[in-house]
């Protein structure tokens, strides 16, 4: 009988980019940042970290890429309620243009008929 391959449920979470595996201090330290930083993007609704069974914060990669975006535009010089304005409208824009994609690829039309086409 061949041996059967078992992963634990924690080998799973390796490759789980939304997986909350970072504490606080841990993440504001590998995007170079204070955790007063990251509370404000909490505070701001950019971010919602998970909390630990004792209530402390644990963020995933995704949301620290996304702090760090936020961090690119504060050091910037943008306020940090701005930089999460922006953020959140590129991501929508992103998820726009990608639906957009599909249905081009689907051959739905977009936004109705094209310019110079009869109704």
């Amino acid at each position: 009988m061949a041996s059967e391959t078992r992963s634990t449920p924690a080998a799973d979470n390796l490759d789980d980019d939304h997986y909350p595996a970072y504490t606080m201090g841990r993440a504001a330290e590998m995007i170079g940042t204070s955790p007063a930083f990251l509370r404000a993007l909490g505070e701001a609704g950019l971010i919602a970290p998970l909390r630990s069974g004792g209530g402390h914060r644990r963020y995933s990669r995704h949301q620290l890429r996304i702090a760090s975006r936020a961090r690119e535009l504060v050091d910037q010089g943008t306020p940090v309620e701005a930089a999460c304005r922006i953020i959140t409208l590129e991501d929508r824009l992103d998820v726009a243009l990608q639906d957009n994609e599909d249905l081009r690829r689907e051959g739905s039309p977009v936004g109705g008929p094209a310019r110079g086409e009869d109704v």
